[in-house]
């Protein structure tokens, strides 16, 4: 077996992490079941269930065991999930650009968001406007 040199290539010396990026471990594309589990749940969520509920809303609800002021998931990262396609289903691409960072602070990658829109957009009919 011989060493090749690398070093001595001036485009490979100038970009040492074009050597790292071919052995690093790429970045998943999809979802695990779980994750596919909240974004398929969240296609019945509406727009308001992103909204933090008021102090009257959470007394309302603890009073009359509604249970729609806890409606988040206790997991962040599922959460952030959760609220981007609940985005997703009713907006489409256009989300606010803080929960795309939000989303992607939890842990996940743009690949993963653009297999979750292809998902979203083949499941919903073109002519469907949602509000």
């Amino acid at each position: 077996m011989a060493y090749v040199d690398f070093s001595a290539d001036p485009i490979l010396a100038a970009h040492p992490d074009r050597l790292r990026a071919e052995n690093a471990a790429p970045a998943p594309t999809g979802l695990t079941a779980l994750e596919w589990s909240v974004v398929a749940l969240a296609k019945r969520d509406r727009m308001s269930s992103l909204a933090k509920p008021g102090r009257i809303a959470t007394a309302l609800s603890s009073l009359f065991g509604d249970g729609s002021a806890g409606r988040h998931l206790a997991d962040p990262r599922l959460e952030a999930l959760r609220r981007m396609a609940v985005l997703s289903w009713h907006r489409g691409f256009s989300v606010p650009s803080t929960e795309l960072k939000a989303f992607l602070s939890a842990g996940f990658s743009l690949d993963q968001y653009e297999t979750m829109l292809t998902s979203i957009g083949m499941d919903r009919p073109r002519w469907e406007a949602r509000a």
